[in-house]
């Protein structure tokens, strides 16, 4: 996974309408990526929902948000609409986002191993370098979580 002081890995993916989005889109501004498992889950409708709610207030200290899984765009689309969230999701159906930032890797579940991704999120800065990684995500106060360390 990144740390602190790595440079984020450009990419070029597909948001929710099909369009593409770079990480390239985002310099000179400060951008916070967090990756999920799955659409319409509960722990990450909760984060994404959370960082819906407080999304003014992380774009007035001048965050742009984008939210990452391996959802297919139509997925997307019905999560996009059904909570009402303002800010893109990449959906990244061949993870190639994903394991470039680190986020993909093995996971344990009612004693199963398994692979899949790691709720995990990145704060980068202008310049492209990340600022912050949260990997121990609190999915009802990720927001809060995030703001405090800026």
């Amino acid at each position: 996974m990144l740390k602190i002081g790595d440079k984020a890995p450009d990419f070029t993916a597909k948001i929710q309408d099909g369009s593409e989005i770079k990480l390239s889109d985002f310099k000179g501004k400060k951008l916070i990526i967090y990756f999920y498992p799955k659409d319409n889950t509960p722990g990450c409708t909760a984060e994404s929902c959370n960082l819906r709610d407080n999304y003014e207030l992380m774009q007035e200290k001048g965050f742009e948000v984008i939210g990452v899984s391996a959802d297919s765009e139509k997925s997307h689309i019905k999560f996009i609409e059904k909570y009402n969230l303002p800010f893109p999701l990449i959906a990244d159906t061949e993870k190639e986002v994903i394991k470039s930032f680190g986020a993909w890797g093995l996971k344990k579940f009612m004693g199963r191993e398994y692979e899949g991704i790691l709720r995990s999120t990145f704060v980068i800065d202008e310049e492209g370098v990340i600022t912050e990684v949260f990997t121990k995500v609190k999915t009802k106060e990720h927001a809060e979580q995030i703001l405090e360390k800026f």
